[in-house]
């Protein structure tokens, strides 16, 4: 009901470890193509790194066990040609706009194509999984099987959501501004997580990630897939694409009563 479960200290010692050196190595090779602010290196598969451990996080038996009970032994994680890692900025707090996947970020999806799955399971499942402590998630609990409320459509009436206005901002000015920019939406709350805890959830949730440099970050970022997900997903990458070169942009959820939005060009 409220669209997370984690799986606590679910990854051995001996795993975290080998993620973690995988994990540094995969930070360096983002920070030298694109620099100290970049946050994620995705998907691992592609890059000059050690695959041994991420194939050992994919099967490990425990990891698989629980995605079976909590969902279905159809699901999976772990498909290196998707997932990435997360990572702090180097030298400024940063936090992404409140949205939901797929609906508040993805210019040129019909809205109608998330509608239609929102809230089926076999959908939309997302994972983060923490090398080391990890409270830059932000939700709103049970959002996930319902419409947006008066107070949230309220907080973001537009499309694109705005992210907190940081330009010119020092470190020291952006942290508080960020943190601000978290509260600001009703029934926020964070998640905590600490090394080796898999967290599992619906990312059709109200969310958000707020990071600060000064703490260190190594979380995969993963889904649990299904063969009707992966056939919605690639539907709507090119669904999306091919909207967007045609002019249109990002639909509004909120222009009219029952949620739904408005096909046309912007």
């Amino acid at each position: 009901m409220l669209g997370y479960t984690v799986f606590q200290k679910i990854l051995p010692p001996s795993l975290i470890r080998d993620l973690r050196q995988a994990s540094d190595r995969a930070k360096a090779i983002a920070r030298e193509q694109s620099g100290p602010q970049v946050q994620r290196l995705q998907p691992v598969v592609s890059y000059d790194l050690d695959q041994q451990p991420f194939i050992d996080y994919a099967n490990l038996p425990p990891l698989v066990d629980a995605i079976a009970k909590v969902l279905t032994p159809r699901h999976r994680h772990g498909d290196r040609d998707h997932f990435g890692i997360l990572f702090e900025p180097a030298d400024m707090p940063y936090c992404t706009p409140w949205h939901r996947d797929w609906r508040d970020n993805a210019a040129g999806l019909p809205l109608s194509m998330w509608d239609e799955v929102f809230s089926d399971i076999n959908h939309f499942n997302q994972i983060n999984c923490a090398l080391y402590e990890d409270s830059s998630t932000w939700f709103v609990l049970g959002s996930h099987l319902r419409r947006d409320l008066p107070a949230e459509i309220e907080r973001f009436p537009d499309r694109p959501i705005p992210s907190v206005d940081l330009d010119g901002k020092s470190a020291e000015e952006r942290e508080p501004l960020c943190l601000e920019y978290c509260r600001s939406m009703p029934g926020a709350v964070q998640l905590h997580l600490e090394a080796g805890d898999f967290a599992l959830y619906r990312n059709t949730l109200w969310h958000l990630g707020n990071y600060v440099p000064y703490r260190k970050r190594a979380t995969l970022h993963d889904s649990a897939w299904t063969p009707e997900f992966e056939a919605w997903y690639k539907k709507a990458r090119t669904e999306s694409s091919k909207r967007r070169e045609a002019g249109f942009g990002m639909e509004n959820p909120n222009l009219n009563a029952t949620n739904k939005a408005a096909s046309t060009p912007v």
